[in-house]
């Protein structure tokens, strides 16, 4: 599936040998669309006109006319046979197409799926009833469900391609093999009829039941998967052409679900996060980055260069003494090892790396990202110290989370190259790369970076300069709702308990033990510094690391750890929560030891939307659909909730609001609604629209 908006043609020229070749041109994956790039088959239907059919704008000329009417009763009822020659992507509708064929040609490398469900739908042109019939029940599921293509050779071996060619073969054999079906030297096989592959009724039955139990242990949330079973197991049970008919309602019906909706926002906000505004529209050229240099060797430094040198970049690890440098390419050598590559491979990559414990080597590199630990003097000193020894071209980056830049750069003259490039951890997973400009960073040095990103196959947002920046500012009111709503009566692991039950990957109380209590302090305190008016100051982390519990590391933290880190309660907690009661001040509210589940959510969300209300008005992110990939790829907010901004959208700004405004009669200023939301909230408007970027600042 792809998002082209591109209009699109399709050729027919007949050979001497009488086989008409047809061939898509739409680029950029010859996406298949209602109004109808040589070098690909075609990477789906084209999702941009989605919105037509979830508005009711667009529609089918009638119910099932692609699915049944064209492909079935035209293409492969015809009485000339149909042979698909797949090169480069066959996926979603693509796929759907090639298998109404009466065979399928493909290259070895070219890439076959079905991978509709990440888009909160299933297969709608047959999708559903050919694939188990080519694959069999247990594969043409497993390939649904995960959305993983399949590649020629393996599609070969599982009966989806009857034969696989270099792509110079491609559409001779594609040719060959249409004549040798017409004259029957070769079977004419209409795949919606094929039974060989299909399972008995009681095995299949079994099988069915295994995928539901999966798909629900793996997305309880989500009931596109369940429907997808049940439309697969409708065509077995009760024949293919029912199937068909199961399959078209069932699309029809989640195409217009929320979770539809927000997973295609989010396919095109991902996609949209390398387009700014007054940067990306100037028609800068990215540098080529031949050399970087990376300032720490500790978990984020090593992580950093893991990322880098994966995607081939050659690194300077530097460290203040070797025991840390050995320690650090330690580190790296056992994330790379973790890539399952031979040992050749391993070598070549671990050969990009060279270790350093002084800046004699940085004269020719392009890039430094520093990723020391967050304190403000050793910053500007190393800062100071890379403006002298690196060359006049090179790209100054911080990894820092919270500082701000022009603290960290105040004593340099370098400020138009000095940029944040913020990692999250561990930051050779994490898809995201929050870029950081300042007023003075020039935009050939974000082009450059946003150009790195993207080569180590990063997810990267461009955001403007404050503490915090967007994903961290956002969700610092997270935790400072969680440990509020405790010190004033809720329980603490029933918020962790409803928080993953919403969708996120843990609860807030999880999260900072995984994160250590020191970088919670760490953080939190620059909060405090910046935005006093709006923090709630808990003691209650501080107290416990005052007894040496500092999250998972020391085995202890609002859980307790076993061997093999695995979390559970501890009713010890209590002592420290009624001392940090006592501290605080705070009178028990019993209505919050019984807090609905919606309610435990909203006060914890609520917050954070409020702080990406400001962090949208002020200019840090210049689309709302930014903070939205920035929550998910950050924070792990939940895709099929369309990131914070879309999900705050879906329930109003004037509800939120009022929440906010009630529950900051009661707790005071922390849930205290932002001028903005107030704003968006008197005139029912969406927190997304639009902000006139004329008055904020970055």
């Amino acid at each position: 599936m792809e998002g082209s908006r591109t209009k699109g043609r399709t050729t027919i020229e007949v050979g001497a040998d009488g086989v008409a070749l047809i061939t898509i041109i739409n680029p950029p994956v010859n996406s298949l669309s209602f109004d109808g790039a040589r070098g690909k088959f075609s990477g789906g239907f084209d999702i941009s006109s989605f919105g037509g059919v979830q508005g009711g704008k667009v529609s089918e000329p009638r119910p099932g006319f692609i699915s049944v009417e064209v492909l079935s009763d035209t293409v492969e009822a015809a009485k000339k046979p149909s042979v698909a020659a797949i090169h480069g992507l066959a996926l979603g509708g693509g796929l759907e197409v090639a298998m109404a064929c009466h065979a399928r040609i493909s290259t070895p490398t070219a890439q076959l799926g079905l991978p509709e469900l990440q888009l909160g739908i299933i297969p709608g042109f047959g999708g559903t009833q050919r694939l188990p019939r080519l694959v069999g029940i247990s594969k043409a599921l497993e390939m649904m469900l995960t959305s993983k293509p399949v590649k020629g050779e393996e599609a070969h071996a599982l009966g989806l391609v009857d034969a696989v060619v270099s792509p110079n073969e491609l559409v001779s054999t594609a040719r060959q093999w249409a004549l040798d079906i017409l004259e029957r030297r070769r079977p004419w096989i209409a795949s919606l009829y094929k039974t060989e592959k299909l399972d008995s009724l009681g095995e299949a039955r079994e099988i069915f039941k295994f995928a539901r139990a999966q798909a629900q242990k793996r997305a309880p949330n989500l009931t596109h998967p369940i429907v997808c079973i049940d439309v697969v197991e409708h065509g077995i049970v009760s024949g293919p052409r029912n199937g068909l008919y199961k399959e078209l309602e069932s699309f029809q019906e989640l195409v217009r679900s929320d979770t539809c909706k927000s997973l295609i926002h989010i396919f095109f906000a991902q996609r949209g996060t390398t387009k700014v505004p007054g940067i990306t529209d100037l028609g800068l050229v990215p540098r080529q980055v031949k050399k970087v240099a990376v300032l720490g060797g500790g978990l984020m430094g090593s992580g950093i260069a893991t990322a880098l040198v994966l995607s081939n970049y050659p690194v300077i690890l530097k460290e203040v003494n070797d025991q840390f440098l050995q320690a650090g390419i330690a580190n790296l050598q056992s994330r790379v090892k973790k890539g399952r590559m031979t040992q050749v491979k391993f070598e070549k990559t671990m050969s990009l790396l060279k270790g350093a414990l002084d800046y004699e080597s940085f004269k020719d590199v392009d890039l430094v990202i520093e990723a020391v630990i967050e304190n403000v003097s050793l910053k500007q000193q190393i800062f100071s110290d890379l403006e002298k020894y690196c060359p006049p071209h090179c790209i100054l980056a911080s990894n820092t989370s919270t500082i701000d830049l022009n603290l960290i750069g105040k004593q340099t003259k370098s400020q138009d190259r000095i940029i944040g490039a913020h990692f999250f951890s561990p930051a050779h997973v994490m898809p995201l790369l929050e870029i950081v400009r300042t007023k003075q960073t020039s935009p050939q040095v974000i082009v450059d970076l946003l150009d790195v990103g993207k080569k180590i196959r990063k997810t990267p947002v461009v955001v403007g300069n404050c503490t915090g920046f967007a994903v961290n500012r956002m969700f610092f009111p997270y935790t400072q709702a969680a440990l509020l709503l405790v010190e004033h009566g809720a329980d603490l692991y029933q918020i962790d308990k409803v928080i993953t039950k919403f969708g996120m990957p843990m609860g807030p109380f999880r999260l900072a033990d995984l994160v250590g209590f020191g970088v919670a302090i760490a953080t939190g305190t620059q909060f405090v510094v910046n935005f006093p008016e709006r923090t709630y100051k808990s003691m209650l982390i501080p107290l416990m690391q005052e007894d040496k519990r500092a999250g998972e590391t020391t085995r202890k933290g609002f859980y307790l750890y076993d061997d093999r880190r695995k979390a559970k309660p501890d009713p010890e907690l209590r002592k420290y929560i009624e001392k940090a009661r006592n501290i605080s001040g705070v009178a028990i509210d019993p209505r919050l030891a019984k807090l609905p589940e919606k309610d435990i959510v909203e006060m914890i969300f609520f917050p954070v939307v409020n702080e990406a209300c400001r962090v949208f008005a002020e200019g840090i992110a210049v689309k709302a659909a930014d903070l939205d990939i920035s929550s998910l790829m950050g924070m792990g907010f939940p895709p099929y909730r369309g990131g914070i901004m879309f999900w705050a959208d879906s329930l109003g700004s004037k509800y939120i609001y009022s929440r906010l405004e009630e529950w900051s009669k009661t707790y005071g200023e922390f849930f205290k609604p932002c001028a903005f939301l107030a704003e968006r909230a008197a005139k029912g408007a969406p927190l997304s629209s639009p902000v006139d970027q004329a008055k904020s600042r970055l």
